[in-house]
């Protein structure tokens, strides 16, 4: 029995010096710093990409999937290492957006208001993700532009969906870590995985999550991880982002047969009626 016990803890360890390796050597990491014109505004990008599907990309062989990371308030976009590696080791051309500036207003709630008063602040984070796409196109023809996958912390959560709702024809997944204020796309042509949190500080707002009904016949999987709102990002323990790196790994898995295929509705990966 010692001897099993002893295997299976050489394959943890071999399975994180694996990671290890991937996100330190195999994939490549650069800061694009943007500027549009037309808003005078600076926008800077980190990028994230395995090295050997960039290169298939370059020779016309592959197109890259693209995913779009947006922080979360207060939150640098370069805290979503543990994101941004896992996607990009499943081959993704990662761009994490540093949505917000220090010159910008502070992120206010206003209750009574639609989004709390928030919607000026997706339309600009809007804007960033549409400007980013344009130089993106520049610099790397063979993405898949037109299938892009949105994922977001909190504030980044909502402008997440936000765009899903505005830009249904260019989004297939979207994935949350706690958003608060913008309700789910419910739709057939979406995938979507979301990550709650247990924090009375955090509370969502009525209406933003599906009902469990909706959720199943949508396929939306809604994941309670027991964790605080800040903990989703590099900043918490490893626990919580291993789990939510599981958990991301299975349903970029499950979902990778076609960009286009509908929605599975039969088996959501986590459905508790109770969570919500």
């Amino acid at each position: 029995m010692k001897r099993v016990f002893a295997i299976l803890a050489f394959l943890c360890v071999l399975g994180v010096g694996q990671y290890f390796v991937v996100s330190k050597f195999a994939i490549r990491h650069e800061t694009l710093s943007l500027f549009d014109a037309a808003r005078q505004r600076p926008i800077t990008v980190d990028l994230a990409v395995r090295r050997d599907y960039e290169t298939k990309a370059n020779l016309g062989l592959w197109k890259l999937p693209l995913a779009i990371i947006s922080n979360g308030n207060t939150v640098k976009a370069t805290e979503y290492s543990f994101l941004a590696n896992a996607l990009a080791a499943r081959g993704y051309l990662v761009t994490s957006i540093q949505q917000d500036l220090p010159s910008d207003p502070p992120l206010m709630t206003h209750v009574g208001e639609p989004y709390v008063g928030r919607r000026q602040v997706y339309i600009r984070c809007e804007a960033n993700i549409l400007f980013v796409l344009g130089e993106l196109k520049k610099r790397q023809e063979n993405a898949e532009y037109d299938h892009i996958t949105l994922v977001g912390h909190s504030n980044g959560g909502d402008v997440s969906m936000y765009v899903a709702h505005q830009h249904p024809e260019l989004v297939s997944k979207v994935i949350t870590l706690d958003n608060l204020r913008v309700p789910f796309v419910l739709s057939d042509r979406l995938k979507i995985l979301s990550f709650r949190s247990k924090d009375p500080n955090f509370v969502t707002d009525p209406g933003v999550l599906p009902t469990a009904e909706e959720a199943k016949a949508r396929g939306i999987d809604i994941v309670d991880t027991g964790a605080q709102h800040t903990e989703m990002s590099d900043r918490g323990p490893d626990a919580v982002k291993e789990k939510i790196q599981a958990t991301l790994d299975r349903f970029l898995r499950d979902s990778a047969s076609s960009a286009l295929a509908p929605a599975d509705t039969t088996s959501p990966m986590i459905m508790n009626p109770a969570d919500y």
